[in-house]
């Protein structure tokens, strides 16, 4: 069965940078995609980037694009989220999921209940 785990999170200034590792148990043939998603104080859980695990198609929400970047390591079954320039909106909870749904990857990631797996989630304080 697979397993998500999330590190890497933490409280920095305004401006730091972070880099997020989502380790999962095996990238079995049925995991199409990895997403990010975060969920601040009092809000709603929202997607943050998504990749699949064969293209290595990528997709980003518009309010991180050019500030975090997702990659992934095939061989130690891990994928990343390096967040440069962090903002005080980046706060929240950072979760690491897994779907087997071959959608396109901007509709998937937008759609959280297709992914199945979910990890317990790093928590990324932005603050001065």
């Amino acid at each position: 069965q697979l397993h998500l785990v999330e590190s890497g999170g933490g409280l920095v200034q305004p401006g730091a940078s972070l880099k997020l590792s989502c380790e999962a148990s095996a990238f079995t043939k049925d995991v199409y995609a990895i997403g990010w998603f975060r969920q601040a104080p009092g809000k709603e859980r929202e997607p943050v980037s998504c990749t699949t695990l064969i293209e290595n198609a990528t997709y980003y929400v518009d309010s991180v694009t050019g500030r975090f970047q997702i990659s992934r390591d095939n061989a130690k079954n891990t994928v990343y989220l390096q967040m440069n320039n962090l903002k005080t909106e980046d706060t929240g909870v950072y979760y690491c999921a897994a779907s087997d749904a071959g959608l396109l990857l901007r509709a998937l990631c937008r759609s959280e209940r297709r992914f199945g797996v979910w990890g317990q989630g790093t928590q990324v304080s932005v603050s001065s």
